[in-house]
């Protein structure tokens, strides 16, 4: 297993969201690679796909980080968002779901494409299989690069159990790690859902992470 110890620094209990402290992997490369690679898309709309926790936010906040834009969640787009988009050349929005208000987002997208800007949606299905009543809407959602970040490989995992426990200042045998990783479920969900468990359990008993404490949170 590689060591990724000296690759996870430690910080407040929360989220980070810098660029080193992304941990690029087969799973998620292609996604990395093609946000890094702005302005040479093919297309000026991205379709940005994964499972929740699997790191798309971190990604929209690096690429915010280096390149002028704006980002809102899917279910707060209003007409006075689309006044605000004027200044930006990068437009996000998050979290795309069935409820969006679809004239808007049809709007937003024609904006973009008549100004020549960039727009990138992040979502856990892909837009395309996304059924919008509006028809127009269905056949803009063809003209999107779809970008998916994949269920994570050991690597990954290494590198998510050591950022999330190292974001509450917890450190933890790397033995341990390894044990987590053959048994735990490989979805993100599963993940956070397991670290929160596992601290939680530590602090109620005071004790640090060991084996036992793994155990139990892995069985519940």
């Amino acid at each position: 297993m590689i060591n990724l110890n000296q690759q996870i620094l430690k910080f407040d209990y929360e989220q980070n969201f810098r660029d080193q402290d992304f941990y690029v992997s087969n799973s998620n490369k292609h996604s990395f690679n093609l946000l890094n690679s702005w302005p040479k898309w093919e297309k000026n709309f991205i379709n940005l796909i994964g499972e929740k926790f699997s790191g798309k936010t971190h990604l929209i906040n690096i690429f915010l980080e280096k390149n002028k834009g704006i980002k809102i969640n899917s279910e707060d787009l209003s007409n006075d968002f689309l006044q605000k988009i004027k200044i930006y050349e990068n437009i996000i929005i998050e979290d795309l779901a069935e409820k969006i208000n679809e004239n808007l987002l049809f709007t937003l997208i024609n904006l973009i494409d008549q100004d020549n800007k960039y727009l990138i949606v992040t979502s856990i299905t892909p837009i395309v299989d996304i059924k919008f009543k509006l028809n127009d809407l269905n056949s803009r959602s063809n003209n999107f690069i779809l970008s998916q970040i994949e269920k994570p490989e050991d690597d990954l995992i290494y590198a998510l159990i050591l950022k999330n426990l190292s974001d509450r200042q917890i450190s933890i045998d790397h033995k341990l790690v390894e044990f987590i990783i053959k048994r735990i479920d490989r979805t993100y969900g599963k993940i956070s859902d397991f670290i929160y468990k596992i601290d939680e359990i530590s602090l109620k008993r005071k004790k640090p992470i060991d084996f036992k404490i793994i155990k139990e949170a892995l069985e519940v």
